[in-house]
């Protein structure tokens, strides 16, 4: 992996990670249109970057994290559902992550969902303000879990959540973005764990393709997120159907025309 093509997918992962188009699959588009030999560290480093991204919720919202106790109580209950998930099916998710065909069509029926989720939860255009209880959480962890299919995306499932619990758009997405930072960052450590355990090594190098990636990521993200929370209580999810539609549809339609989309 060149410098360039680290930065581009830094750039994808801080703009993807929070807005509802599936990070993770948009970097498994990027990585195959780019040629990216998908070896191990490459797999790693694509799980890395999102340090940057956690860092940048932090940095925006570091007074909410010096809330109360709650707050993490609740991080905690909405965080379970995802490592049960994670641990029961590894093997099948990893499989899933080399298959472009599963994000094309995955990001398609996404996008049907989108042109409709404020008919069937329309009390989140207003919503409420009211405090989360353990149950909205681990109910919204839930449906997190749907995200380990590359291409449903974290940020949709777990706005989605949100909104079937009540809450607004505004409020749904603050709290997927408070869940992203344990969620990814034990997806992180994992990560670096497995590929340690393995036998892996660090050149410097890779150490520089680390630092560029999480700083690019972090800045992105800080300006996806200001420009996301804005334009989804304004407009809501439509544009993002429209978009996930078009982008499955294109893949989609390029898998059954015969051309190969494989991972490198």
């Amino acid at each position: 992996m060149t410098v360039l093509q680290a930065i581009i997918l830094a750039i994808i992962e801080g703009i993807t990670e929070f807005l509802p188009v599936s990070s993770t699959g948009h970097m498994i588009i990027g990585s195959t249109i780019m040629g990216i030999e998908q070896d191990e560290f490459v797999k790693l480093f694509t799980v890395a970057i999102q340090f940057g991204t956690i860092l940048s919720v932090v940095a925006l919202y570091w007074k909410r994290f010096f809330q109360s106790f709650d707050f993490y109580l609740k991080l905690l209950a909405g965080f379970i559902p995802a490592v049960i998930a994670g641990l029961l099916f590894k093997d099948y998710i990893d499989l899933l992550l080399e298959n472009v065909v599963v994000v094309g069509v995955m990001l398609f029926l996404g996008g049907i969902v989108f042109l409709f989720i404020d008919r069937l939860a329309p009390a989140a255009a207003e919503g409420t303000d009211q405090p989360m209880s353990y149950k909205q959480a681990a109910t919204i962890g839930a449906w997190q879990c749907l995200a380990m299919v590359p291409g449903v995306s974290r940020s949709a499932a777990t706005i989605i959540g949100g909104m079937t619990q009540g809450f607004t758009r505004k409020n749904a997405a603050e709290f997927s973005f408070f869940l992203a930072v344990p969620t990814m960052f034990a997806a992180t450590v994992k990560s670096f764990y497995d590929y340690m355990k393995d036998g892996g090594a660090f050149t410097n190098d890779h150490l520089q393709l680390f630092a560029i990636g999480n700083v690019v990521a972090f800045v992105v993200a800080i300006i996806a997120i200001r420009s996301f929370i804005s334009y989804l209580t304004k407009s809501g999810f439509k544009a993002f159907g429209w978009y996930r539609i078009v982008v499955g549809g294109v893949i989609i339609a390029l898998h059954l025309a015969g051309v190969s989309m494989q991972m490198y």
